[in-house]
């Protein structure tokens, strides 16, 4: 039986962090992410669940300290109406800092120029990048009349989970048709939510979402993955060198059924479906490989173990 793999986040000394990471591989987990900054490093892991005191252990030796970061290995779209100055103030930009402190990846989103919510979602184009996500975050602003009469229509077609963001905390989220999930307190404001009150509703929207995230975890775990995102990551790793070439943040990014390859599509996509697995299982028999809506980006999408009959 596989090991459970729980996601944490380390943040210490960027002295000796290697000593983490060897550990990390000699337990066979998965390092997702590592974003050194002057002195310190933080890593984004996930570890085998029955390993994790190994790690903390190592941790405090270090002097620095382990996190759970429920939201690992997922990637999120933070959606605005327009990117005019009254659509995508402060609050859209600490919605997504916040999904990031969950280790979350982030993606903001923008619908439409200049005439806002008359012409969003017009080209289907929009829709498509938004359910390549594993769910979205819409910030709907500070009216009750636009949240639930008017704005609902930017939710038709996205087939990823839907959490509406508002400022009114009276309204139910069946008051806002398509909804998923409506949580209030997070409105249109000019500065940076940093008061109590803001912090403590951007707290219950990063806590909303992780029950959406575990709740999709349960389903995924019902019918499992012919292959873990993170051991494909590692098979890019070590069969596609370039990927270190690539100064994007996250060149290869997790998501829950899948990844997205920062690679050009045109260039890199045969050599994605050909990495090479387990008695020569390959990728593309396990995965559907598409041009990402996402500039020229390679999106994997894992198919799960009823559908091809084997697991690597």
């Amino acid at each position: 039986m596989a090991a459970v793999l729980e996601p944490y986040i380390y943040v210490g000394g960027i002295h000796q962090h290697t000593l983490i990471t060897e550990l990390l591989e000699d337990l066979g987990g998965y390092l997702i992410q590592k974003v050194p900054a002057a002195t310190e490093v933080t890593l984004v892991m996930l570890i085998p669940r029955e390993d994790v005191h190994l790690i903390e252990e190592l941790g405090k030796k270090l002097l620095g300290k382990l996190e759970r970061a429920p939201l690992t290995g997922t990637e999120i779209a933070v959606v605005s109406p327009t990117l005019a100055s009254h659509h995508l103030p402060h609050s859209a930009c600490d919605v997504a800092e916040f999904m990031r402190r969950g280790g979350a990846n982030t993606n903001m989103i923008g619908l439409a120029r200049g005439m806002g919510r008359r012409v969003s979602l017009s080209d289907n184009y929009e829709r498509k990048l938004i359910n390549e996500h594993d769910l979205a975050v819409f910030s709907f602003g500070t009216f009750a009349d636009c949240i639930k009469n008017k704005k609902p229509k930017l939710l038709e077609g996205v087939t990823v989970p839907k959490i509406v963001a508002g400022g009114p905390l009276n309204i139910k989220t069946e008051e806002v048709a398509g909804a998923d999930l409506y949580v209030g307190g997070i409105g249109r404001v000019a500065h940076r939510m940093r008061k109590p009150g803001e912090l403590s509703s951007l707290d219950v929207l990063l806590e909303k979402v992780v029950e959406v995230v575990e709740k999709m975890r349960e389903d995924l775990a019902k019918d499992p993955l012919a292959v873990l995102p993170p051991r494909v990551m590692k098979e890019i790793h070590e069969q596609i060198p370039e990927i270190f070439d690539v100064f994007s943040p996250a060149p290869v990014t997790l998501q829950l059924d899948g990844l997205r390859v920062k690679l050009p599509y045109d260039v890199f996509h045969e050599r994605v479906e050909n990495l090479e697995f387990d008695e020569g299982v390959r990728l593309s028999d396990m995965a559907t490989i598409t041009k990402s809506r996402m500039k020229n980006y390679i999106l994997v999408k894992i198919k799960r173990e009823s559908e091809v009959g084997f697991t690597a």
